[in-house]
């Protein structure tokens, strides 16, 4: 056996076994090893030492094998505080974090003396969990043992305010400290970030003193995910400017960016760096990478090679093949986007289960090629195989799905007994479909609604695209009639906008905008073009030559 040929026979007491199987666990290799020392450990009686049990434990936390740690944990009498700090640590970074802080209120009613240790670790498990509560009584508990205080627990203090929402909380935590490093300042940048407050995160961005890769990586996600993007992509180029060594997580954020600004060049540029660089080509490329490109590959048209990006991923989870769905989805490929769904559903796997974001694109897919019966089917499986409740999201895609479909009946009986209160984006959909089929009576009934339930503002589209049925029908009084309606409740709709790259720019274009230095090119092409459309036959709707933008 392992241990009788690594012991010399005359060697072969208490003390000595204890040291040479500690020396074991810390040049085991695989949990398979580990477990055939565990068996020694517990032949030879060690189950209550403390310093072997730690070294043992280690390798099953790493692993996420926290129910065969947990079996052994239970069985020691008296775990000491680095024991009780290791499996605390290992639940605070798994499924199910709120397990750490059970285990925190169990060892305070032990012999173990918690140290800063156990208060990091926990604090971390509820920064992860979002057990906000809870973290606010381990604070509490700290700041009766003020030594314990020093700059790695005030640091999971800032962290947990960030992550749970106390934004204010961390701001109070952060100046109250005496001593910050780099993640101090990561940790609080985040809470900004995170609570979308983009001007004051960047701010404190420029006050770090020493910016490393998450630094910058938490400003460029930060601000795309604010619908900042051209920002994001501009600190992008400034970290490269400053040669700042970024990482696959910093291009993921990039990417996204990308993806909201059709940045095509940039994006392809992103692909080549990471398969072609020497700074990656010995580090496995992330899932979450994978998954960006194919969303940003399907965001910018090229659908196609977003499908080559999933064909060629080495692993998938459920991102992966929702941004695929919804990426066909979106490009108008319903048959292929329903197609791969059904490969989702034969694929098994507890990492590949369609979630509600993989639900809305195959309900979109539905929506938008007719598909009625089958947007029936799928909507009764989200719940009944997939135990997913449907959200007011997918009851939107479904009365648009109805709508476009001229089941107008069927639409509103939705929307009628849903089992939450109609938004802005369900009647909405309504409407689209009374545009689509020229059913003014019931836009009239839904733009009603609109009038009552949303501000100004947010009904500005809706009155909009009402003017405009009428104008389709040559209602011109009730054009007026809703013209003036929208004067008197000062409603204005913001232009519309739209963004190409060209030559590695964005370029953005309102409608009727004139301030672009290329604009008389740009309508030239444009009348052109429409002269040429004209000739092949194309005839523009009353409600496409409409004033109201």
């Amino acid at each position: 056996m392992l241990i009788e040929e690594s012991v010399p026979a005359k060697q072969r007491g208490s003390r000595a076994r204890q040291q040479r199987l500690f020396s074991l666990l810390q040049s085991c290799k695989s949990i398979k090893q580990i477990t055939q020392i565990h068996t020694h450990v517990i032949t030879n009686g060690f189950t209550q030492k403390n310093f072997i049990l730690v070294r043992l434990l280690s390798p099953f936390l790493t692993s996420y094998s926290l129910k065969y740690a947990d079996q052994i944990f239970s069985q020691v009498q008296s775990p000491s505080t680095t024991l009780w700090n290791q499996i605390i640590r290992g639940h605070a970074r798994g499924e199910n974090p709120q397990k750490s802080v059970e285990l925190f209120n169990q060892m305070e009613k032990s012999t173990a003396m918690p140290d800063g240790y156990t208060y990091s670790y926990v604090l971390n498990g509820c920064a992860i969990g979002g057990l906000f509560r809870e973290g606010q009584q381990v604070h509490g508990k700290i700041l009766k043992s003020l030594s314990l205080l020093n700059v790695f627990v005030q640091t999971n203090l800032v962290n947990l305010y960030s992550t749970t929402g106390g934004r204010d909380d961390a701001r109070t935590m952060f100046d109250e400290m005496i001593e910050k490093n780099i993640v101090t300042w990561n940790s609080l940048l985040f809470g900004y970030f995170r609570n979308g407050d983009v001007d004051e995160g960047l701010r404190i961005f420029d006050e770090i003193p020493d910016k490393n890769v998450v630094s910058w990586t938490t400003a460029i996600a930060g601000c795309t995910k604010s619908g900042r993007c051209q920002q994001a992509l501009e600190l992008f180029r400034l970290m490269q400017r400053l040669n700042v060594e970024f990482d696959q997580v910093t291009l993921v954020a990039v990417l996204s960016a990308c993806a909201e600004l059709g940045a095509l060049d940039l994006g392809k540029w992103i692909r080549s760096s990471v398969v072609e660089s020497s700074q990656f080509r010995n580090e496995p490329v992330l899932v979450s990478f994978y998954n960006a490109l194919i969303h940003m590959y399907a965001s910018c048209g090229e659908i196609e090679e977003a499908y080559r990006v999933f064909e060629g991923m080495p692993r998938r989870n459920s991102v992966s093949w929702t941004s695929i769905i919804t990426g066909f989805a979106k490009q108008g490929y319903a048959h292929e986007a329903l197609t791969i769904f059904q490969q989702m559903e034969s694929w098994g796997g507890n990492d590949v289960r369609p979630n509600e974001i993989t639900f809305l694109g195959v309900l979109f897919a539905c929506s938008h090629a007719g598909y009625v019966n089958e947007g029936y089917r799928y909507f009764r499986c989200m719940k009944e195989t997939w135990g997913v409740e449907p959200r007011i999201e997918h009851y939107g895609c479904m009365v648009d799905m109805l709508s476009r479909a001229g089941l107008f009946d069927e639409a509103v009986m939705l929307v009628e007994t849903m089992p939450m209160k109609p938004n802005e984006a369900v009647w909405g959909a309504l409407l689209g479909g009374c545009k689509i089929h020229k059913n003014l009576r019931l836009a009239s009934s839904v733009a009603q609604k609109l009038t009552v339930e949303l501000e100004p503002d947010r009904a500005a589209g809706y009155f909009v695209l009402l003017s405009n049925l009428y104008a389709t029908d040559k209602r011109w009084q009730d054009v007026i009639i809703t013209r003036q309606k929208m004067f008197g409740m000062r409603v204005k709709k913001p232009p519309g906008q739209s963004k190409i790259e060209a030559d590695g720019t964005i370029h953005n274009f309102l409608s009727s905008d004139l301030s672009h230095r290329h604009a008389s090119s740009v309508y030239e092409m444009l009348n052109l073009v429409t002269s040429q459309a004209k000739l092949q036959g194309y005839q523009p709707s009353i409600s496409e030559e409409e004033l109201i933008v």
